[in-house]
């Protein structure tokens, strides 16, 4: 009965995918973002500066995630030409609303505002992007989507069906405004990356850039936006892109800046002092002519021939040969961390020759995703042994960490970046892992400026501190780890189904899609 019973499932499964095609992808002409604007808050300020240093751009860090929001906010809300938005996911809580009402309010003020989001988050929010795509200013383009628009048992029948397709993500985050401001890191949108969940909060981490370089992003976007790998949402789901759909939205929307208002979060925003430098004009930037801006070819899966992952990775081939020309330190950080054994060997190797190699990574107990703590399990004991210097988050946050929000009960690992013999940085949304190198798309910046590298060097130091991190080493043949006063033998504060999980997956062989 048992066999009957799945079987009639997989049928039902597969006849429901069989229901589901993507229609055929309309011809478009290749749209492309507008010139820096000339008018307007950020013209006013990204302009003079640009003149003052011909040749370069200018860098910010975005450690605190109220920052990363607030920019974000500012931004959208002085804009006057265009705002191009790329994310992976976009929740639907607090500073989610908040950042689509920018947007939409924007639209209202004749700003074109361009929206492309990977649909493995954004088909279970399908009315609200359609909603915003039935306004004149607003376009919706859904990367790699599903044929369905709803339904759980369609969507395991179209990802069983379709696998290899629908496997290939959009990882990518940017948030350009007028051409003249860019964001480019690790953050999604929505609470946990803004410091503004009372559960857990991801530690991540941004780049906000001016000069040259926002040029490039926003050529990156163009070129993501013009790929076949998407769908306007309308062709898609054309009978959801209405003007009632539209007011649906506004409705949900109109009342977010009055539950920002009364929230705990809006005492966070007002306490923190770089949010009320950003407002008041105050914020400084690293001005710097080296840096290089990588993204993956949007359709990096199709790519056809023997394609090697270094070939196929733009943001590896940017990376690698960075980490291999480390001098003296090369300081990690990888939230989903599995550096298979080409990386692990170049990072033993980095430790035998003298550089300092230290990761930064989640702990068991920290990770959102306990699959994937099981790959990186099969490289830490050689890691440790070849010599590199292994830290893993903990789950709870300091309680006297600046500016998060009251009460936040945890912690996880979101940031991905690299620290290069204290003068280069890499932000990104690449991960250390398969997925990233040979199945998602990624992007992420290569700068070389040593004071921007000192920031990032204090935050790691601190983010390695005993509060924070447990330090994982080999004493008498076996892994400790400890945090200055409790010691453990094996992964603190893990439940037993994580540590299972973790276990069957370093036993399976599923490497190449963690």
């Amino acid at each position: 009965m048992a066999r009957l019973t799945r079987a009639v499932l997989s049928l039902c499964l597969l006849a429901l995918a069989a229901c589901s095609s993507l229609p055929e992808r309309p011809v478009l002409p290749d749209a492309f973002a507008p010139p820096p604007a000339t008018q307007g808050e950020l013209a006013l300020r990204a302009g003079p500066a640009e003149t003052r240093h011909p040749g370069q751009s200018g860098f910010r860090l975005l450690s605190n995630g109220t920052e990363a929001y607030a920019l974000r906010m500012y931004s959208a809300q002085v804009a006057t030409r265009s705002l191009d938005i790329q994310t992976y996911i976009w929740t639907a809580d607090l500073t989610g609303k908040m950042l689509a009402q920018r947007a939409l309010a924007a639209a209202d003020r004749g700003v074109h505002v361009r929206i492309l989001v990977d649909d493995m988050d954004a088909r279970a929010k399908n009315a609200g992007f359609a909603g915003l795509d039935a306004h004149e200013n607003i376009e919706v383009r859904i990367f790699n989507p599903f044929a369905s628009r709803s339904g759980k048992a369609s969507h395991i029948g179209e990802l069983v069906t379709s696998f290899r397709r629908l496997n290939h993500r959009m990882h990518n985050k940017s948030w350009i405004a007028d051409n003249r401001v860019a964001v480019v890191g690790g953050r999604n949108l929505g609470d946990e990356y803004f410091n503004a969940s009372a559960g857990s909060n991801f530690v991540d981490l941004d780049l906000a850039m001016v000069g040259p370089i926002v040029r490039q992003v926003s050529d990156g976007f163009d070129r993501y936006w013009n790929a076949h790998s998407n769908y306007p949402i309308a062709a898609v789901s054309p009978g959801a892109v209405t003007p009632a759909a539209l007011e649906r939205v506004r409705g949900i929307l109109q009342g977010t800046p009055a539950e920002l208002a009364a929230s705990p979060y809006a005492n966070v925003l007002r306490e923190d002092p770089d949010v009320q430098r950003l407002l008041t004009g105050g914020v400084s930037l690293h001005w710097t002519a080296q840096w290089t801006f990588a993204s993956d070819d949007p359709l990096k899966l199709d790519l056809k021939g023997n394609v090697s992952n270094m070939d196929r990775s733009v943001v590896l081939s940017t990376l690698a040969p960075a980490i291999r020309a480390a001098q003296s330190e090369l300081h990690l950080i990888s939230p989903y961390f599995v550096p298979g054994p080409v990386a692990t060997q170049t990072l033993v190797t980095s430790a035998i020759a003298g550089i300092d190699v230290r990761v930064l990574t989640n702990s068991l107990a920290a990770t959102d995703v306990a699959a994937v703590h099981g790959g990186y399990m099969r490289y830490r004991e050689e890691l440790i042994d070849g010599g590199v210097k292994v830290w893993e988050l903990k789950p709870t946050n300091d309680a006297d960490s600046d500016f998060s929000l009251r009460g936040s009960s945890g912690s996880s690992l979101h940031t991905k970046a690299v620290i290069i013999d204290d003068r280069q940085v890499f932000i990104g949304s690449f991960n250390l892992d398969p997925r990233s190198t040979s199945i998602n798309t990624e992007q992420g910046v290569l700068v070389a400026h040593p004071e921007l590298a000192q920031e990032l060097e204090t935050i790691y130091e601190e983010q390695l501190q005993g509060s924070h991190a447990w330090r994982v080493e080999r004493v008498d043949g076996k892994l400790q780890w400890s945090d200055g006063t409790q010691t453990f033998t094996s992964d603190p504060e893990a439940s037993g189904f994580r540590r299972f999980v973790a276990w069957l997956t370093k036993l399976l062989p599923i490497e190449s899609q963690l």
